[in-house]
């Protein structure tokens, strides 16, 4: 469940509003991901629970269309979306015409297609408890979790690997970009100077803290460069070296302050995934696993939705068997531990990880 004018409700609800005619006249509402599946079945696909749980017309606790959701946006919604089911599905065989066409086995079986954002925590082989993190161009964090508590800020999904556990999904627009402004500004556009830094200051950074949004943030709707001294008065700059650990600690405080909100905690066992540019990077590394005080594995997920669609199709064929989504890829290489928490830390960030949230509630009455 998430908020946002572009998702599936709305648009249904906009279609019904502006054109009543055309909605009257349709006889399938179909997602991207069961259209696709529709054309290689030769017959209307169901909407697997994942990416129907992406549209905000869905129970996610019973997996059901809300009848709620569905009269606030059109008339007989329900008929016209049909009933969704288990994103391990196998939903029939390959039409014909792929058979006949492709060359296509007529034993191929279709499973349920699901979104490239699911398919990519299939992808990643999360386990209950974990996060994982890209560190691009915009961050991302996926969370595995079984006590979601939906938000206006970030999307809660039924898992597409479990149908008992569910799915978060948090986006950060001021990613790699904002840190590499920083590095230009503050380490001499070098990435070992900023790594010089990120060594050569203390986890805490002596209690300054910042928040660096050069454009309007995702989560939170947040503008501008925030800095705040270890007494909560704002500053108008910090040292160069206060500045790089500064950008870094208020990227990792933002995704686990949003990841709790949505109901990610951090338990024994709990391991950090991290992808994408940054994460080749082992003091960057460091500091995300100091404020998570969990150990941080890298995965090259370079095409995490692609591998994850393979993964969950291996699973699709097995599942009815019993065999659980970890078995059928626990042959697959496992992640490669990068960094583990400095000893105790969490006595440094979880009270830094307080005056986060409280500090934010400032920068978002200023903005």
């Amino acid at each position: 469940m998430g908020y946002g004018p572009r998702f599936t409700g709305n648009q249904i609800a906009k279609i019904n509003k502006k054109n009543p005619e055309d909605y009257k006249k349709t006889e399938r509402i179909s997602l991207v991901s069961s259209f696709v599946a529709s054309l290689f079945l030769g017959d209307y696909a169901a909407i697997d629970y994942s990416d129907g749980s992406g549209m905000n017309l869905m129970d996610i606790h019973t997996h059901e269309w809300s009848q709620q959701c569905l009269d606030a946006c059109a008339p007989d919604l329900k008929e016209k979306l049909g009933v969704p089911l288990p994103s391990h599905s196998i939903l029939g065989p390959v039409s014909p015409y792929y058979v006949k066409r492709f060359g296509f086995n007529s034993e191929c079986k279709v499973i349920a297609f699901t979104g490239d954002n699911p398919a990519s925590l299939a992808g990643m082989r999360l386990h209950q408890g974990d996060i994982a993190v890209s560190l691009g161009t915009s961050d991302t964090a996926f969370l595995w979790i079984q006590d979601p508590k939906p938000t206006l800020e970030g999307h809660v999904f039924c898992n597409p690997v479990d149908s008992s556990a569910y799915m978060a999904l948090i986006c950060f627009k001021n990613g790699s970009l904002t840190r590499e402004k920083v590095r230009d500004e503050s380490a001499s556009r070098s990435w070992d100077e900023f790594a010089k830094a990120l060594k050569t200051t203390c986890p805490g950074n002596n209690g300054n803290l910042g928040f660096y949004f050069d454009v309007m943030e995702i989560t939170p709707a947040v503008v501008g460069i925030h800095r705040f001294s270890a007494k909560n008065c704002r500053v108008s700059e910090f040292p160069n070296g206060v500045e790089v650990r500064a950008v870094i600690e208020g990227q990792m405080l933002a995704k686990r302050a949003y990841a709790e909100k949505l109901g990610f905690k951090v338990l024994k066992g709990t391991r950090v995934l991290a992808t994408g540019g940054a994460s080749s990077n082992p003091d960057i590394l460091k500091v995300l696993a100091d404020v998570f005080n969990a150990p941080v594995y890298t995965i090259d997920t370079a095409n995490s939705a692609c591998l994850g669609c393979a993964y969950r199709a291996k699973h699709g064929l097995h599942a009815a068997s019993g065999q659980s989504f970890a078995d059928t890829v626990k042959i697959a290489a496992a992640p490669k531990l990068a960094v583990n928490p400095t000893c105790e830390i969490d006595k440094v960030y979880g009270p830094m990880l307080a005056r986060y949230l409280e500090l934010e509630k400032l920068v978002r009455n200023d903005c």
